[in-house]
């Protein structure tokens, strides 16, 4: 680059470390130079006509390029800057997108964002042809991806709806569907359960007809998702069930394009969709199964799913001592690589193990900030556990108010499952109030059971019938607590959900006077 021999050039650099002016490191000719003070290197730049810097950058850009193959590999965003500043678009683009990509990989979620904006930019500068237009349309979502980790919604929805405008203009179906498929994600993470299900069967009857199966498993996992908020765990277990079925051998480390990969993302719903139903053991399987293919491919958005999903599963079935150490796993892997939008759900689910095994003054602070961090997709659910940990704390009046908000959420946006978790709360708060609301709360509880019954959820009919028999305890109505509590003790026995199986069995024996 400096075109001078190298007496003259090594005397140059000499001159410029005893003026204090650049530090050495290592010995000529393999020492690095970086200038003392940022002032001093901005005001040398600045000396320097545009034009001269631009050649200047075209020159290094170009001698990276042909002489330093592991820098053009490993540092794709110094030759991208380079370019760049030189004013060569063309030539800067695939590089600001193998930059964004490479750190997607190691799931530098705010690099990508930043790499591939600038690839955005760079795009901009070129001429408006189909091929352009195709990139555009790949670049954004790529941001949406990036983005997808980092919890930022509205860049999201701007980047789809540019995507969306672009593909109409190419009569592209495949990327109509493309869009369809993030459409629908969005509209779940923002409880727009209707608008979210309409895209995602837009985007997998455009993948039928195209016979593209990456489309396929993305559309039928973001379908199920949406069956899952909204309680109907049959329909997500079919979708979800074609994709673990489809997505084996080589498949199933392939991401489609989504952030996580799909192989584990639709086992953790797909086991949870089980898990409500009481089909544990298929459940396990299936959630011990993501947690193996996230561990082989050590990825970390994919392992933190695989650990909150196999912990989450194990709450549901009582298992807590085994639900602790994974989900604490996935807490330390989500500040390792910080990871905003998992953080809610991984903070929730531990907080809920720790206020099940009796340490509801650890499991508070973690569920308080669930519920102030994750205020969409199941918000209603977080809810129902904060309130669930303040009544174990005796906190009466903050469990009702939580369990009420979370009722209504879940009234709002067509969230039936939750919505029977929160009046079997609510049942339990009325229970437990001094004096009893023993009329509320057997109206409560009776609710919860006829919704969970409508809708396969047996773990918490059995919860329904306990809390029914120990409130008719209560009552001196011995006939009716001694019926619910035998149909809560012959369910937990056929669940295998020995943690609140004592607990059943104590209230029965008290009934009978054993």
């Amino acid at each position: 680059m400096a075109r001078l021999d190298a007496a003259t050039l090594h005397g140059a650099l000499a001159q410029l470390v005893e003026t204090e002016v650049v530090a050495q490191r290592g010995l000529p000719p393999q020492a690095t130079y970086t200038f003392k003070h940022a002032l001093i290197q901005d005001a040398a730049y600045q000396s320097l006509l545009r034009s001269t810097r631009q050649q200047y950058h075209q020159q290094i850009a170009q001698v990276l390029e042909g002489q330093f193959a592991d820098i053009r590999e490993t540092q794709p965003e110094l030759l991208a800057h380079h370019y760049t500043e030189a004013g060569l678009s063309d030539q800067a683009l695939p590089y600001w997108q193998r930059a964004g990509q490479r750190a997607m990989a190691r799931s530098g979620y705010r690099e990508a964002v930043a790499c591939f904006e600038q690839a955005l930019v760079a795009l901009r500068r070129l001429p408006e042809r189909q091929d352009t237009l195709e990139q555009a349309i790949g670049l954004r979502f790529d941001l949406r991806n990036a983005l997808v980790p980092l919890g930022e919604q509205a860049p999201i929805f701007d980047h789809l709806r540019e995507a969306e405008t672009l593909a109409q203009v190419l009569d592209d179906r495949q990327r109509l569907g493309q869009v369809a498929m993030y459409m629908a994600e969005y509209f779940r993470q923002m409880n727009a359960l209707d608008p979210a299900l309409e895209a995602g069967q837009r985007a997998r009857a455009l993948a039928t007809t195209l016979g593209d199966v990456g489309l396929q498993v993305v559309a039928n996992f973001h379908i199920g998702t949406v069956y899952y908020e909204q309680g109907d765990y049959c329909r997500a277990i079919d979708g979800l069930g074609w994709n673990v079925a489809t997505l084996q051998g080589d498949l199933i480390r392939e991401r489609f394009g989504m952030t996580g990969l799909p192989s584990v993302l639709s086992r953790v719903y797909l086991s949870w969709s089980l898990a409500e139903l009481g089909t544990f053991a298929d459940a396990t399987a299936r959630g011990e199964e993501g947690v193996r293919i996230a561990e082989a491919a050590d990825h970390p958005f994919s392992r933190i799913w695989a650990y909150t999903g196999i912990g989450h599963l194990y709450l549901n079935k009582g298992d807590v001592h085994r639900g602790i150490p994974v989900l604490k796993q996935g807490l330390e892997l989500c500040q390792t690589w910080d990871i905003p939008t998992l953080f809610p759900q991984v903070r929730r689910a531990l907080g809920t193990a720790y206020a099940l095994s009796g340490r509801v003054p650890e499991a508070l602070p973690l569920l308080e900030q669930a519920v102030s961090q994750g205020r969409r997709g199941g918000h209603a659910l977080y809810l129902v556990h904060l309130s669930r940990a303040y009544l174990l704390a005796g906190r009466i009046e903050e469990a009702l108010a939580r369990a009420q908000q979370a009722l209504c959420l879940a009234q709002d946006h067509k969230q039936r499952g939750y919505q029977a978790y929160a009046l079997c709360l609510l049942g339990d708060i009325a229970a437990q109030r001094d004096p009893p609301e023993s009329v509320l709360a057997a109206a409560h509880a009776q609710q919860a059971l006829t919704l969970a019954e409508e809708l396969g959820m047996r773990p918490l009919q059995a919860h329904c019938h306990r809390g029914l028999g120990t409130l008719y305890m209560q009552m001196s109505q011995a006939e009716q607590a001694r019926a619910e509590l035998s149909m809560a003790i012959a369910m937990y026995q056929a669940m295998a959900m020995t943690f609140w199986l004592p607990k059943a069995e104590a209230a029965l024996a008290q009934v009978d006077g054993r």
